[in-house]
């Protein structure tokens, strides 16, 4: 075996000249020097600092050399790493120093902004008002009833004897699901879009014991066109009371009662006959105009837009229950009376807000349910 060659000199191996030492070293701090951000210094330090960067390499070599000559190479090489390192540790304190100012200052919260910049939210008005209603009655010991908005024909019109040859039931202001399939399947009954909750009143007799005090909200359905006084889709409620020895004193009570929990106590209420198949005798409900109540009657100097100046607003239809509505849901006419009113939510809400175009209740813009609040 020979012995080593203690004449070598490192000098000559390329990776190891001093000139080589030094590019390699003024590289990688100009390359520290130049990164941007701790992205870019992380690319400097595995070009320059890593385990194939030129400094690296040439750390390797040393063990190739006799051993008087590791030592000035290892000491030249490890100064060029170690300026290197430090460098790289300096610049890396700088960055972060600056990433954490530019945090502080983009994220800042501004604690005297005001804390509540997402606007409340609001409930839709004729729920509300809906809700209301209900619980004027409910206090009264009347229960709330709900039935399908799909409903059979019988339902919506025979047993409130609306006979078959009534106009409301054509095609002019009833949707049609489904058509009556005739004796020979035994269902002579056609489908509808419930054109009124009163086949909910219908069910409530048929489903519970006398007597019933029931009040029934809910949306209906009717061929009209959408304008600013009426609409396709509205939202309707109705009340029944069957029990012995009911009269129209009954139903007056019952109503300013309502009037006057809706609208205030000096409100009062009218009865004006009229004519509806389900009820015998029927009437129109008028309440006294809640902006000038009565007083622009015959006055010129004080006109009143509301109720041009009649004095009076027409709020809904009423009366006695028919005896045959009675009978056809199986209660003794002879035994039994009742009452029964019904009026479109939309229109009191119109009256007690003022709101002029009824299309703005159904196209869902925040703009208009937002002033009436989040009442619970």
């Amino acid at each position: 075996m020979s012995a080593p060659n203690k004449s070598y000199d490192p000098v000559e191996v390329e990776a190891l000249k001093p000139e080589e030492i030094d590019r390699a070293r003024n590289e990688a701090l100009e390359a520290v020097a130049a990164a941007t951000d701790l992205d870019a210094l992380r690319e400097v330090k595995a070009a320059h600092a890593g385990d194939r960067s030129p400094l690296a390499l040439a750390n390797r070599e040393i063990g190739a050399l006799p051993p008087h000559a590791k030592a000035e190479a290892g000491k030249r090489v490890g100064q060029a790493r170690g300026a290197v390192g430090q460098a790289l540790k300096k610049r890396q304190e700088e960055l972060e120093a600056e990433r954490d100012e530019r945090v502080l200052a983009e994220e800042a919260v501004d604690v005297t902004l005001p804390h509540d910049r997402h606007p409340a939210g609001a409930r839709h008005p004729l729920t509300t008002l809906s809700e209301r209603i209900e619980d004027v009655f409910v206090a009264m010991g009347y229960e709330v009833a709900e039935g399908p908005e799909v409903e059979a024909e019988w339902l919506n019109f025979d047993a409130l004897n609306i006979p078959p040859d009534h106009p409301a039931r054509t095609m002019q202001d009833t949707f049609f699901v489904q058509g009556p399939k005739g004796e020979a399947s035994g269902d002579e009954s056609g489908v509808v879009l419930r054109t009124h909750t009163s086949p909910v009143q219908i069910r409530s007799l048929l489903d519970r014991e006398l007597p019933v005090y029931v009040i029934c909200p809910g949306r209906v359905f009717r061929t009209d066109e959408l304008d600013a006084t009426h609409t396709p889709v509205f939202t309707q409620v109705e009340l029944l009371a069957v029990d012995e020895g009911l009269t129209m004193a009954d139903l007056k009570g019952t109503l300013d009662h309502m009037v006057q929990s809706l609208f205030g106590e000096d409100m009062k209420t009218r009865l004006r006959p009229n004519y509806f198949p389900f009820t015998e005798p029927s009437a129109e409900m008028d309440m006294v105009c809640y902006v000038c109540h009565g007083e622009s009657v015959g006055n010129v100097d004080r006109p009143c837009r509301t109720c041009s100046s009649e004095g009076w607003i027409e709020l809904g239809g009423c009366g006695m229950v028919n005896p045959r509505v009675l009978t056809a849901c199986g209660v003794d006419a002879e035994r039994y009376s009742g009452f029964a009113f019904g009026f479109g939510i939309e229109r009191m809400l119109m009256f007690r807000h003022n709101v002029e175009d009824m299309r703005d209740m159904v196209e869902g813009d925040v703009r208009f349910t937002r002033p009436f609040g989040m009442e619970i």
